[in-house]
């Protein structure tokens, strides 16, 4: 009886643990989630355990859209301000070029944590808006090294080494 209930608990317990390892990504975004994370792996981020955190990387249909004015992406949050979705316009799908680099601006938003926009219009992965994504996506490598090193991630890192490195010489000096 007492196996049966210690094997039940350990049962339940794996059950919690791979349902909250679960993260619904949508089939269409994949391949530049994937592309992406290649990037995270060749600037040594760390995003595995960030991309468990979140419940969906998904196309919607539910976001800001109008001749005008569109919300092409965005991060969701729960009660608590923390990310639970990143979520994309269905509009996107219509040219792949648009999708990619809208993908990359939200994976960035939380993978690099970009909080806020680096400009209006630049012509910038991390804009507010593009006047157009196709000249981003002709200059892709450089758009996307200027997103992975100016990331805050990284200057975050940066800073620290910084400090690390600048308390060591104190110390060997004193």
């Amino acid at each position: 009886m007492k196996k049966s209930i210690i094997t039940l608990f350990g049962l339940c317990f794996v059950t919690l643990t791979i349902a909250q390892n679960n993260v619904k990504i949508d089939g269409r975004l994949k391949p530049h989630l994937d592309t992406f994370f290649e990037y995270c792996k060749e600037y040594n981020i760390e995003y595995h355990d960030k991309l468990f955190e979140l419940k969906n990387i998904d196309i919607v249909d539910t976001l800001y859209l109008t001749p005008k004015s569109s919300t092409l992406g965005m991060l969701t949050r729960d009660k608590n301000n923390n990310v639970e979705n990143i979520v994309i316009n269905w509009v996107v799908l219509l040219d792949e070029e648009i999708l990619k680099v809208v993908a990359f601006h939200e994976f960035a938003h939380y993978f690099l944590e970009y909080e806020k926009h680096i400009c209006d219009d630049c012509g910038k992965i991390m804009a507010v808006v593009n006047t157009s994504y196709f000249d981003i996506a002709k200059d892709w490598d450089n758009q996307v090294e200027i997103l992975f090193k100016d990331s805050p991630i990284l200057k975050k890192r940066k800073t620290v080494a910084f400090f690390n490195q600048k308390n060591r010489q104190s110390s060997l000096t004193n």
